[in-house]
């Protein structure tokens, strides 16, 4: 059997699936034939075939970097009901089952070994891959090596060494995140010059992107949530810990089923809470960014952020962890101008050099840019990763286009406030004195004795808010280290009237159009109703048994086939994707008995 039929035979009798997608199969051939990769593909695109599938064809172990041990227990479970000898190292196993692990790699019993880089590159490690087999090494989460991208990780730039100890060895290097100096990084940091490059299209169709002025956000979250995701899973990240926790607690004292997760909680506590989630249904995660990278974990529903991420491809990489099954999910937003003064204040006080800084700077400025986009936001975020785009009619700005007006006046009014005010005040101080407040700041400074007090009444607070922000996402406006506006020179044919300023009308908040999505099951019928439920049931019953996620015995597309398709023999039940021989054989049999029995009972 020639290489590429080996390939396709592993993909539909291990995994389950009739043809690969994308540039899976080029990547596949490449690695197969010893030669190096690095793979950009979103999340959900199926990186993990890249290397899992040569790992089974090639002698050898696969050795695959991975940086969580989270991601290296729920892939090792999935490739253990694939009928796949895989196995992990890491701090979560005892010394004994450690060294029953070893004995298994020096042994050749073993297909895939994942591995954190700190383990890797102990002098232990590295005297065992002296004597054992390696087929090839795969680095997942590629970007961590790069100072540029949002999830820096020093072991990471240490794993050149692979190059130098194992030259003949294939590498493959997968990230789902990384623009061009990002990209370059990783070549130059792994040495990964000869490799082929493979970009897919970053496009996520099936989430639908919105963006919504602070305006109460945990009620706004609330709405959004009943709305649209009643009983789903999903994951609400915000800044600090402690709004993590607050808002944690008021999610449940409204119903819904949530739960926190920090890097403050003791590590039992975070076990407990990711387990839950993972395994559980219909459960919300509030949580800081410590959570999320690499949870293997199809059905997450949407994605919710109560506060502004660091970046665009921080952002791109968080809202892709909702829909990996391909159906229909949510990437939801609220920020206000605040967010953006906070981000710029973490950035000024940092202790990064100025190189550093004037990198986070831009890339905060590129992801204000997508916030205030007055249209397409598919269009704008695929354009930061360098690919090109129709309007995806699937966001808020393309199912309910924003109306604008000519702001000129307003804008002018604005501008003259930042100058007459000596150029140091925040946006909230700026409105008081617009809409002629008498603030303690205001008179204390004096400030109501500018020309410009009172001059913008017939403007609403909200408006102004949004006036401003879009003047800074423009560039005309600028922030200070402490959170002052203040003029750049590109504002000027505005403040002197020789150009028009058109801005986009305030939305109080997002239409529902604009982010309810399909659901994923749409019932014809209360008998189409009752058997999904008797299959979820099955599912839930089996992964019990195998104390495994629930997901691992078959995800919900899977699922949705058979609902569909209603197959009435092992053989037809085998023509359903994600359906493989050890899972055919393993749990065919118990959901075949329950779509006879439904068949029988409503026949």
């Amino acid at each position: 059997m020639d290489q590429a039929s080996s390939a396709l035979h592993t993909l539909r009798h291990v995994f389950g699936y009739s043809a690969f997608r994308g540039e899976q199969a080029a990547i596949v051939d490449q690695v197969v034939q010893g030669g190096d990769a690095l793979v950009l593909m979103p999340t959900g695109g199926g990186k993990s075939l890249c290397y899992q599938i040569p790992s089974l064809i090639r002698e050898g172990c696969g050795i695959v970097v991975s940086p969580l041990i989270a991601l290296m227990q729920d892939q090792v479970q999935a490739l253990r009901q694939l009928g796949v000898r895989a196995a992990f190292l890491n701090s979560s196993l005892e010394a004994g089952e450690a060294a029953a692990v070893e004995r298994a790699f020096i042994g050749d019993e073993l297909d895939l070994l994942y591995v954190a880089p700190e383990r890797l590159m102990t002098g232990r490690f590295q005297n065992l891959l002296d004597n054992a087999r390696i087929g090839l090494f795969a680095i997942d989460e590629a970007h961590c090596v790069s100072q540029w991208g949002h999830d820096f990780r020093p072991e990471y730039i240490q794993l050149s060494v692979l190059h130098e100890r194992f030259p003949n060895i294939p590498r493959i290097a997968l990230t789902a995140t990384a623009d061009a100096a990002t990209r370059q990084e990783i070549i130059e940091r792994l040495a990964l010059h000869d490799a082929r490059v493979f970009v897919s299209s970053f496009d996520r169709p099936n989430i639908r992107y919105s963006v919504v002025e602070k305006d109460n956000p945990r009620k706004q979250l609330l709405r959004f949530i009943r709305a649209n995701h009643e009983g789903d899973a999903g994951i609400v990240y915000c800044l600090s810990r402690k709004k993590v926790e607050e808002t944690a607690a008021w999610l449940k004292s409204e119903g819904i089923r949530a739960l926190p997760y920090h890097a403050g909680l003791d590590a039992s506590t975070r076990e407990s809470h990711q387990t839950q989630f993972v395994r559980g249904e219909g459960i919300v995660m509030t949580a800081t960014v410590a959570f999320g990278m690499g949870i293997d974990k199809p059905d997450v529903r949407f994605v919710a952020h109560l506060d502004l991420p660091k970046s665009l491809e921080a952002y791109y990489q968080e809202t892709g962890r909702a829909g990996r099954d391909g159906l229909p999910s949510n990437a939801w937003m609220a920020y206000g101008l605040q967010d953006l003064v906070l981000q710029r204040e973490m950035i000024e006080q940092s202790q990064a050099p100025d190189e550093v800084k004037r990198v986070e700077r831009r890339k905060l400025d590129a992801l204000l840019g997508y916030c205030e986009a007055p249209a397409c936001r598919r269009q704008v975020l695929l354009r930061y990763f360098g690919e090109d785009s129709t309007p995806c009619g699937n966001c808020d700005m393309c199912l309910t286009p924003p109306e604008t007006w000519d702001a000129s006046t307003a804008a002018q009014q604005a501008l003259s406030t930042i100058y007459r005010s000596g150029q140091r005040y925040g946006a909230g101080h700026l409105v008081d004195i617009l809409l002629g407040r008498a603030t303690a700041k205001v008179t204390e400074r004096g400030h109501q004795q500018l020309s410009t007090f009172g001059i913008g009444k017939s403007v609403s607070e909200t408006q102004w808010s949004t006036l401003l922000r879009q003047l800074v996402a423009q560039g005309m406006v600028g922030i200070n280290e402490h959170g002052g506006l203040l003029l750049q020179d590109s504002c000027r044919p505005v403040l002197r009237g020789e150009a028009v300023f058109t801005a986009r009308k305030v939305r109080e908040s997002a239409p529902s159009s604009a982010t309810t999505v399909r659901k994923q099951i749409e019932f014809e019928s209360d008998e189409a109703r009752a058997l999904w439920a008797a299959l979820r049931q099955c599912r839930r019953r089996l992964a019990e048994e195998q104390n495994v996620p629930a997901y691992i015995i078959f995800g919900d597309a899977t699922l949705q086939q058979m609902l569909e398709k209603r197959p009435m023999s092992l053989e037809a039940m085998y023509e359903l994707s994600g359906v493989g021989d050890r899972k055919l054989d393993a749990y065919g049999m118990a959901f075949l008995e329950v779509l006879q029995d439904h068949a029988r009972r409503y026949g």
